[in-house]
């Protein structure tokens, strides 16, 4: 399950460059909104952090999974979203600025988190505790080089030039899905050898995983009556994960191949189910004002 260097290295840089677009269409005053009004966040937030784990528990029970992989479903739902889960709120017309949030919230929470609720998938299944940690250093520069870096770039160029801005962001939902087409070739090639085998091992659970999170994002964002754009963000949110870290938890943290499985199926099969999100949140979502008429509207500009 060795990266391939479109991965390890193309990923990071199209990222750095898909963020910058994703920023071309925000202003500060959309960061503002989800601080002022902060339901979407707090919804997401605890959606992802606890009820997750929760439903990988339960999804574990009841599919009655072998312990490693029961211990490595509870890893990747206890993962946070990934940036590319931004991209695709992008493409869908969520909120992306509540996207951003959530994932960096999400990600730095989750340093705490996530090794309780390994420790404890470790204990329920093998009744012994292995202690894990996650570096803190490493993952908020990892998030400010690839999230808040590149976004904070894309919102000055907006602010300096508007109109290139708006010019930019179909050329930039265009890249951005050439990218993550890309990813997933590279991703299956990668395990090519074993597709097959670890798919029926752990295709149903990581599917079932996959659908709740999308399914509770869009039914709690309605619950609180939050609007569409917000639903589908933390949609996306709880759908697209960041199986990179629970493949390093699994893999390097934990050392167990087996563990490893569901991060990686996960991180398959969340592509193809997220461009179908994809496609019918922008169905959905018809009847409210996508991203840029919305900026426009706050910021008093049109875009060219």
């Amino acid at each position: 399950m060795e990266s391939s260097p479109l991965i390890s290295i193309g990923l990071p840089i199209s990222l750095f460059i898909i963020m910058i677009g994703i920023g071309m269409t925000l202003t500060a005053r959309d960061f503002h909104q989800v601080t002022v009004k902060p339901a979407g966040l707090i919804l997401g937030t605890v959606t992802q952090i606890l009820l997750m784990p929760a439903a990988a528990f339960a999804l574990a029970w009841a599919l009655r999974l072998p312990p490693a992989m029961a211990v490595g479903l509870v890893v990747i739902a206890a993962c946070p979203g990934g940036t590319t889960s931004n991209l695709f709120t992008l493409l869908a017309r969520g909120n992306v600025a509540l996207s951003i949030v959530l994932t960096i919230s999400a990600s730095l929470i989750t340093i705490m988190t996530l090794p309780i609720f390994a420790n404890y998938a470790l204990e329920l299944n093998y009744g012994t505790q292995q202690a894990i940690e996650l570096p803190f250093g490493k993952t908020v520069l990892m998030l400010s080089l690839i999230v808040l870096l590149p976004v904070a770039i894309g919102m000055l160029v907006k602010r300096s030039s508007p109109a290139l801005a708006a010019r930019a962001e179909g050329l930039v939902s265009v890249f951005g899905g050439l990218v993550l087409a890309a990813l997933v070739i590279g991703i299956v090639y990668g395990m090519r050898d074993r597709f097959l085998d670890l798919m029926i091992q752990a295709g149903p659970a990581t599917i079932a995983l996959n659908l709740l999170g999308i399914a509770l994002g869009f039914f709690s964002a309605r619950m609180i009556g939050l609007g569409k754009r917000e639903g589908i963000a933390i949609a996306t949110e709880l759908g697209i994960k960041n199986g990179t870290l629970g493949l390093m938890v699994t893999l390097t943290l934990l050392q167990s191949g087996d563990m490893s499985i569901p991060s990686a199926i996960y991180g398959v099969i969340m592509f193809p189910i997220g461009f179908l999100l994809v496609a019918f949140a922008r169905r959905w979502a018809e009847g409210e004002k996508p991203e840029p008429e919305l900026v426009a509207e706050r910021t008093n500009t049109v875009p060219e």
